[in-house]
């Protein structure tokens, strides 16, 4: 699959449309939308705090989204969550291998839950693993690995199923620049490659490029939705860094309780 593939009326990877979620008396989200066309990069932009990872566990369900509606593919999380969740690959920001398990274990473990038998498992496997250039490390203890091949490995395993949208959330914390720079290189790979869908949630604004969608959340809004050229036009600046800033800063200052200036 390429993204050639997806054609202009197809449904975008992901969609969110007015979804809010509260802990208690504290509301993480407020009346979120964004999308996630196929075959593009997509970064949600947000200081920590900001309420990314609280929507990542929406799309995934680890949390119940009770108002507004997520879907993946045209699939809606709520009403088809098997439709929705089989077309999605994540990698969470903690690393959840299982240290103990070789590299190509922890992906047969994975592949099982998704219904691949033994013998599918193994050659999607090893073969993502020689994609993402570990196939030399597949006997190996996933302990013995440097966080950036870990999360490689995350990376292979989200894609034994072959999802259309992969979602990452902040995968590149801890890692080395050199590690980062791999990382986010192939993912764009896969992206050029299977015409898949990223969501790359992320507060670095270096790991955005110029051909990219941005999200923009802050303080559990969602601030701006759109491409980069239209966000720098919005600040009236070239650097993607300052108009992030002068997104927020603007937001803050016209929230209520917000000091005079």
């Amino acid at each position: 699959m390429t993204a050639a593939t997806h054609g202009a009326g197809a449904a975008p990877a992901l969609s969110v449309r007015d979804v809010s979620h509260s802990f208690g008396s504290r509301k993480a989200l407020d009346g979120v939308s964004l999308e996630a066309p196929s075959g593009a990069f997509t970064a949600l932009l947000g200081l920590n705090g900001a309420g990314k990872t609280t929507l990542y566990s929406l799309i995934t369900r680890l949390y119940q989204n009770r108002s507004g509606s997520i879907a993946v593919l045209g699939h809606d999380v709520r009403r088809d969550p098997a439709g929705a969740l089989s077309r999605l690959g994540v990698v969470f920001q903690a690393r959840t291998l299982d240290l103990e398990l070789t590299v190509l274990q922890n992906l047969l473990y994975h592949a099982a839950l998704h219904g691949l038998g033994p013998a599918e498992a193994k050659r999607r496997g090893l073969a993502l693993l020689e994609r993402v250039g570990l196939e030399a490390r597949a006997k190996e203890r996933v302990r013995a690995l440097s966080g950036g091949q870990m999360r490689r490995v995350e990376i292979a395993r989200a894609l034994l199923h072959r999802p259309s949208l992969l979602l990452l959330d902040e995968p590149t914390v801890g890692l080395d620049i050199g590690s980062r720079r791999a990382l986010i290189a192939e993912v764009r790979r896969l992206i050029a490659d299977e015409g898949i869908g990223v969501l790359w949630a992320t507060h670095l604004v270096d790991e955005i490029e110029a051909a990219d969608r941005v999200a923009v959340l802050h303080k559990g809004r969602m601030l701006f939705s759109g491409d980069v050229a239209a966000l720098r036009d919005r600040a009236g600046t070239d650097d993607v860094g300052a108009a992030f800033m002068a997104v927020v800063t603007e937001a803050d200052a016209a929230a209520p309780g917000a000091s005079a200036a």
